[in-house]
């Protein structure tokens, strides 16, 4: 027998017994992220056990309330809305909640969520049990409502000397042993990329994070999720800086960087304040933005997936995190709808193939694209934005309408859709 033959069945035998011991399902209803439109998942809000939510107006740190209208469970807050009646919350805890928001995803035509998963959440003794508790029923609702998820590791958290990436590592384990994430009952749903499920690492190569790219296991971290024969065989997507390519502006730029994402399979830069619909021909520079990445990504066989958000508002919070540059109330305006729409045309129009959304739930930061109301608690403390007379709905529904655009079911259209034309 040649050399040649007895390779090939070395290398025939290698590979099969590597797959036989992967431990994730060989299918899934979303083998692909192209063609869809995908929205990050926060899922942090919690009713404490005096079940009494913001009890304190001054401590309030969201810039949007949400519709609870529809939720099964809702908590009582320290707030009152203009009719005197006492302003409410939902928890994320519990099971009917994230169940109704796959519903909605469902419901609108949204495909799906990236699980945000931070850094403190992988230690074993942090606050693993409530945030997995959330995962947990995330997952079955996306198999319930046939919605795709995946999850997206958050690097916040993660501190400058005496840690790295290995307790990410050995989280993914326990999601794959414990929740089965990669292989849940019933609808298979797991996002995958290149037939592989998808892994993403947010928070690479940007300057305010204390720990340096180069010495926190992140090139172990990628060969572990793309070669391990039992947790591997993954994709992996990067969440990086706006302007990553140039390594400059809201980058670092350690060249590092470059090599990280070469090895990755999708990058994701993180656009959310880089524009605004307050500056003259911004959308320009976003289009122009995306075409030089989308250049270099296919110089590079990298995907590239552009972020849309629908707008920006963080009065509230920055109150503790910035007190002596307390930002203004709706810095970046939401305009009905026009800036989200703006940015969702520019982007498919510059030839995205995929989009992710920032936000399905964060009123923290303004930018949920879920039921939020237009009449939100009163306060002489805190501020709130409210959806330009929208339906509570708007934003869900215009995210349906982008995944139909960008999968061309209907028309390219830069002017934002009307409902019921």
């Amino acid at each position: 027998m040649k050399l040649f033959q007895v390779i090939l069945i070395v290398l025939f035998f290698a590979s099969h017994s590597v797959e036989a011991g992967n431990k994730h399902s060989k299918t899934t209803q979303y083998p692909a992220y192209k063609g869809l439109v995908m929205a990050g998942y926060q899922g942090w809000f919690r009713a404490p056990k005096d079940g009494m939510l913001y009890p304190d107006e001054k401590q309030v740190r969201i810039d949007m309330w949400p519709d609870v209208s529809e939720y099964e469970k809702n908590y009582p807050t320290g707030l009152k809305l203009a009719d005197g009646s006492t302003a409410r919350f939902f928890s994320s805890t519990d099971k009917s909640t994230v169940d109704l928001h796959f519903k909605w995803m469902n419901q609108y035509g949204v495909d799906g969520v990236f699980m945000q998963r931070f850094f403190n959440m992988t230690k074993p003794r942090g606050p693993r049990s409530s945030t997995t508790v959330v995962l947990k029923n995330a997952f079955s609702a996306a198999s319930k409502y046939e919605r795709a998820i995946a999850v997206m590791y958050d690097l916040s958290g993660l501190k400058a000397s005496g840690e790295d990436c290995s307790s990410i590592i050995e989280d993914w384990k326990y999601l794959v042993d414990s929740l089965k994430v990669t292989n849940q009952e019933g609808a298979k749903t797991y996002l995958h990329h290149n037939g592989k499920p998808l892994v993403t690492i947010w928070g690479v190569g940007f300057p305010d994070r204390p720990y340096n790219i180069r010495n926190i296991g992140l090139n172990r971290l990628i060969d572990f999720l793309k070669n391990d024969p039992e947790y591997g065989g993954c994709s992996v997507m990067l969440g990086v800086p706006t302007f990553w390519r140039d390594l400059n502006a809201d980058c670092n730029p350690d060249p590092y960087l470059h090599e990280l994402i070469k090895q990755a399979d999708i990058v994701l830069p993180w656009t959310v304040q880089r524009f605004s619909p307050l500056l003259h021909n911004d959308m320009d520079r976003y289009r122009d933005l995306i075409l030089g990445d989308i250049k270099w990504c296919r110089e590079n066989n990298v995907d590239y997936v552009p972020c849309v958000y629908p707008g920006f508002s963080w009065h509230n919070l920055s109150r503790f995190e910035f007190p002596d540059d307390v930002k203004p109330s709706g810095s970046i305006p939401r305009q009905g709808g026009r800036f989200y729409w703006q940015q969702i045309s520019t982007a498919i129009n510059a030839g995205a193939t995929m989009l992710y959304v920032a936000m399905f739930d964060e009123v923290n930061e303004g930018t949920a694209i879920f039921k939020c109301t237009d009449n939100p608690p009163v306060s002489d403390v805190a501020k709130f934005v409210g959806m330009d007379g929208k339906p509570s709905d708007h934003y869900l529904w215009l995210t349906g309408e982008a995944a139909k655009m960008l999968r061309k079911e209907i028309p390219l259209s830069i002017k934002i859709p009307e409902r019921g034309k």
